[in-house]
């Protein structure tokens, strides 16, 4: 059995009952690095192998585009709509703060950015630009599954949701090295940049990773 999976296993086996089902939490320090220097920073999508344990709430916004996302997308906006949330900043924000990720046609994006750039643009919610003859249905399901690591001037540490308890140990594992693997390959020393990673779950106390073996 291998270190994270033992690690799991052993938080879920000492874990206190609660009345939800916990999310299991990965945290990466960084060493090394100016996060003062944009280039140092980054934010980037990490597609889950197992998947997250509730799926990323996804939202399409257009014209051609939201025939085909009816069924898959959580949330469709045409143009008509569009103009009807310019006047509403309370369901602007609302939106933003549910709606995980965005995708829209190209011809749109200046008038989303107006009204909803300010909302969306801080929590790195900008959409997707996608052509209104394309299918979307393989970018909403890839979405579905994916998490965004990010690394900002403000703590050198990545905080992620990679599933949660109900799931399987291995499958867990297997979403942590994915995440372990994509923040590595973005550092400029890749695994000496990472001071420590540590996996908890919500309410339990945080569980050391070996950093050397990854």
């Amino acid at each position: 059995m291998s270190e994270i999976n033992k690690i799991i296993e052993n938080l879920k086996k000492n874990k206190k009952e609660r009345n939800f089902i916990q999310s299991v939490d990965l945290a990466i320090n960084l060493k090394g690095m100016d996060f003062k220097k944009v280039e140092n920073r980054f934010r980037e999508d990490v597609l889950l192998p197992k998947g997250r344990s509730k799926p990323a709430k996804i939202c399409v916004i257009g014209t051609e585009l939201i025939s085909k996302a009816k069924g898959i997308a959580d949330i469709t906006i045409d143009e008509k709509s569009l103009d009807k949330y310019k006047k509403d900043k309370t369901a602007i924000k609302k939106l933003v703060r549910e709606i995980d990720f965005f995708i829209a046609e190209p011809q749109l994006m200046a008038n989303i950015g107006k009204s909803f750039g300010k909302y969306m643009s801080p929590m790195g919610k900008m959409p997707r630009p996608m052509p209104p003859q394309a299918d979307p249905a393989a970018m909403i399901n890839k979405l579905k599954n994916t998490i965004v690591v990010n690394v900002t001037d403000k703590a050198p540490v990545i905080h992620c949701q990679i599933g949660s308890e109900s799931m399987d140990n291995k499958d867990l594992e297997e979403n942590a090295k994915a995440v372990i693997n994509v923040v590595k390959n973005k550092l400029p020393s890749q695994e000496h940049n990472i001071k420590s990673i540590y996996l908890k779950l919500t309410m339990s106390n945080a569980a050391k990773i070996d950093v050397s073996k990854y």
